[in-house]
């Protein structure tokens, strides 16, 4: 069983920056993708950004420039940084271990439940 916590929320104006953490424990193969997923209301969810064991990473294309997903092996933890924020950004994230490097819920065995970010103009 794989437990993944988010930190790192909250709200923001247009503009601003927040990092969010992904704290995970239990047994995760070393070669599973972790990434981050999100929903805004009303909405599908979406992915946003994955990184293989090997450091390689993917964005959607909403995010690209403006985020950026990284891994400490040493400590379980991933994280987004998400920079130059917009309205349209504000969701609920979600993290999640995938048996892919694919931005699609269909990869994923485990989700965390959740932060809430909201972006304001």
């Amino acid at each position: 069983q794989v437990q993944l916590v988010e930190s790192g929320g909250g709200s923001v104006q247009a503009g601003g920056s927040l990092r969010l953490s992904c704290a995970a424990s239990g047994y995760i193969d070393s070669t599973y993708c972790m990434g981050w997923f999100r929903q805004a209301p009303g909405k599908e969810r979406e992915g946003v950004a994955a990184i293989d064991s090997d450091g390689s990473t993917i964005y959607a294309d909403s995010v690209k420039g403006r985020f950026t997903i990284s891994q400490d092996n040493a400590k379980n933890t991933l994280y987004l940084q998400m920079n130059s924020l917009k309205p349209e950004d504000t969701a609920m994230y979600y993290c999640a271990s995938l048996r892919a490097q694919v931005l699609s819920a269909r990869y994923v065995d485990y989700w965390g439940r959740g932060v809430e970010v909201t972006v304001s103009s």
